[in-house]
């Protein structure tokens, strides 16, 4: 079936996609509540979720030569549910992967490791693609289904956050095209950001080891 933003299977699928990041997302603060009791220590300073922009999803599938229609939606577009944990620092992340890669009746479908590997433009997070199990009603609240559905788990440090937030705000949300040289100028600020951040992490060690 060819898609069309406006009508109701849309609207629906949409809510559905909803549903899983939502459910991730409370799944993800018990995480981090447990970790906190057993090591009194955030793991995760903070949660956000999105559902991609029908917009942005028709593009996807443009660049990659989708016909638009919903089962290669479903199928090969992997981020529409997100959901992005912002941690202290790299060992943070790593140690909420590992746990991540646990949770009971999730599917781990990808991972994808830009911190050891940035991306060309500097970029740097470490994502996890899962699938989670979500109930559909139907109107009398009684189970007709239960579905798989894909969410993409973004796992950031603040620094982390702060460039990609802005890189995003600069590349994707103006018509204006970036200069090479201004691009060259923020995968260096990536660098030395990430720098400042290994200095800030080996100074906070040094002091919970004093203590």
């Amino acid at each position: 079936m060819p898609i069309r933003v406006k009508d109701q299977e849309f609207n629906v699928l949409m809510s559905i996609y909803e549903k899983a990041s939502n459910q991730v997302l409370e799944a993800l603060k018990g995480v981090q509540l447990e970790y906190k009791n057993i090591f009194n220590k955030n793991i995760v300073n903070y949660f956000e979720t999105r559902i991609k922009e029908p917009k942005s999803i028709i593009n996807k599938m443009k660049k990659k030569d989708l016909e638009l229609n919903y089962k290669n939606m479903i199928d090969r577009v992997n981020d529409i549910a997100g959901v992005r944990a912002i941690c202290n620092n790299k060992e943070d992340i790593y140690n909420m992967a590992s746990i991540i890669e646990k949770v009971p009746n999730w599917n781990l479908i990808l991972e994808k490791d830009y911190i050891k590997n940035p991306k060309k433009s500097g970029y740097s997070g470490y994502h996890i693609i899962v699938e989670v199990p979500v109930k559909i009603y139907e109107d009398s609240n009684l189970l007709k289904n239960q579905i798989f559905v894909k969410v993409e788990i973004q796992l950031r440090t603040m620094a982390m956050d702060f460039w990609a937030t802005n890189e995003h705000k600069m590349k994707y949300k103006t018509e204006k095209k970036i200069s090479f040289w201004d691009s060259k100028r923020l995968a260096m600020y990536a660098k030395i950001l990430n720098i400042m951040e290994e200095r800030f992490s080996n100074i906070n060690k040094k002091i919970e080891k004093c203590i």
